[in-house]
């Protein structure tokens, strides 16, 4: 019975890292750019509509921090940076398809008039 509580602590602890990084605005739509291969920031900056470039940043550097993308940089001429899906970021991609179908199917948000 202890294994079993130790178990839910765990798992617990691990969806709650997990949604401390995905639930913050903007990192499902910028991983979910990248899966269709890697980007520079300058197009980044366009596929995710409504982003400053400054929070562009900030997100890029925490997804690369936690190993979900990589930053690989040509040292040119010109210096090219391009961001890709790491082998972990690509097996999140299912499982964000999948929370977002439950939450069209199950979420009902409030409309404000």
């Amino acid at each position: 019975m202890a294994t079993e509580a130790s178990d839910l602590h765990v798992c617990d602890a691990a969806v709650g890292l997990a949604f401390s990084v995905l639930g913050k605005r903007w990192n499902g739509m910028i991983i979910d750019a990248l899966s269709a291969g890697p980007l520079s920031f300058a197009v980044l900056r366009r596929t995710v509509n409504g982003i400053s470039d400054a929070m562009l940043a900030d997100r890029l550097t925490e997804l690369t921090d936690v190993s979900l993308l990589t930053r690989t940089v040509d040292p040119g001429p010109p210096v090219a940076v391009s961001y890709a899906l790491t082998p972990g970021g690509e097996r999140l991609l299912p499982i964000l398809h999948q929370l977002g179908q439950w939450a069209s199917a199950n979420l009902v948000v409030a409309h404000k008039s």
